[in-house]
């Protein structure tokens, strides 16, 4: 069964950065597509970004394309998400999700995802 655990949040100032991974057990994540949401409390969680299995598809909300890029190393078993010149706004509990669909080249941040990890917190304040 697909586990996934995300790393790397914190708090960082404005204009700061951070890298998230989310690393991967029980399966190879070669045949997935992987996403990464938010979530505000009182708010509906939110799409970021997503990546096609084979890395060549990706997609990212207005409101991060520029700022965030998202990556995968599948010999690692791990995907990432560079995330740069963060704003206050950016604020919230990030998880990473996956389905498994090792054909399609192109992917969608809508809440169709069948596996999710636990989630890490980021916080954007001076």
């Amino acid at each position: 069964q697909l586990q996934l655990v995300e790393s790397g949040g914190g708090l960082v100032q404005p204009g700061g950065s951070l890298r998230l991974s989310c690393a991967a057990s029980g399966v190879t994540l070669e045949n997935y597509v992987i996403g990464w949401f938010r979530q505000v409390p009182g708010k509906e969680r939110e799409g970021v970004s997503c990546i096609t299995s084979s890395g060549g598809g990706t997609n990212y909300a207005d409101s991060v394309r520029g700022r965030f890029t998202i990556s995968r190393d599948n010999a690692k078993n791990t995907v990432f998400l560079q995330m740069n010149s963060l704003k206050p706004e950016d604020t919230a509990v990030y998880y990473c999700a996956a389905y498994w669909n090792r054909y399609t080249s192109i992917c969608t941040i809508l809440l169709h995802y069948n596996d999710w990890g636990q989630g890490t917190q980021v916080t954007v304040s001076s």
